[in-house]
């Protein structure tokens, strides 16, 4: 399921609030790049209970690519901390269901999935601080050209924790050397949503193969004189299931995220 179209609500929706509410009503099913820029954007994972506390272990132990900003109450599809009316059985653009570790469905909503022993994760995602890049004058590639960033999955292992282990995931963002070298800078600020890249430069030494086929999202123009930069992100959890398959499990579909009611400014190290 492709998440490259963006839709020109894009350009209309501010709040966070009104994002959730056009990806609950099926306005928005693709990316949510620069969609309510300035909002903290999050990737989701959501497990049975018995799983949880391996799951969150795993996430304290990857903290890059797994910084969670909010857990629910077992069976609450509400997270407060993040959102009024916030409601994670519909506000994401697209989901993933999962059975042992074997994807099986793609909904725009998981009402009828949804039972009483879930534990939903959301943890920071890149997009949040593409504003603050933006604002200082840097070009994000994949809102340029209006698609969906390109993801990978690296030889980098994670950490494990109980049943969980597998691969790092990174995410791309071309540059050239001095523009790298201040989105570095800036994204070394935001440690809650990925904070600062963990490569940049030959991707084959993170083993990445075709930096022209990503394993997610979509593959980006990258110039001569530009260098990739590759963030820690927020899909890894999905690379863990492909491994190390629980029963079940439901993720966001990458790339689209759910949009928060917080600021980055609110996350940001001084």
């Amino acid at each position: 399921m492709s998440m490259t179209a963006r839709h020109p609500l894009h350009e209309q929706l501010q709040a966070g609030r009104e994002a959730r509410l056009a990806c609950r009503t099926g306005q928005i099913t693709g990316t949510t790049a620069n969609l309510a820029s300035g909002h903290v954007q999050g990737n989701l994972a959501i497990l049975p209970e018995k799983l949880a506390a391996a799951f969150h272990r795993f996430c304290q132990l990857n903290p890059k690519p797994c910084p969670i900003i909010g857990i629910s109450e077992v069976g609450n599809p509400g997270i407060p901390s993040l959102g009024i009316d916030l409601d994670i059985r519909t506000d994401l653009p697209r989901y993933r269901v999962w059975r042992d570790g074997k994807l099986i469905e793609e909904p725009t909503d998981i009402v009828a999935h949804w039972r009483d022993d879930l534990v939903a994760f959301v943890i920071g995602c890149s997009f949040s601080f593409e504003h603050a890049l933006m604002a200082d004058g840097l070009t994000i590639r994949h809102i340029e050209q209006g698609c969906n960033v390109p993801m990978y999955r690296t030889n980098v292992p994670c950490a494990p924790a109980g049943p969980f282990a597998g691969p790092l995931v990174v995410s791309m963002r071309p540059f050239n050397p001095a523009d790298a070298i201040r989105a570095i800078q800036i994204t070394t600020r935001f440690p809650a949503v990925h904070g600062a890249p963990v490569h940049f430069g030959d991707a084959a030494q993170i083993g990445i193969r075709d930096i022209a086929k990503p394993d997610y999202g979509d593959a980006v123009t990258i110039r001569p004189d530009e260098v990739p930069v590759f963030w820690a992100c927020g899909v890894t959890p999905q690379s863990i299931i492909l491994q190390s398959r629980p029963d079940f499990a439901i993720t966001h579909a990458p790339g689209g995220m759910l949009v928060t009611d917080r600021r980055i400014s609110e996350f940001a190290i001084q």
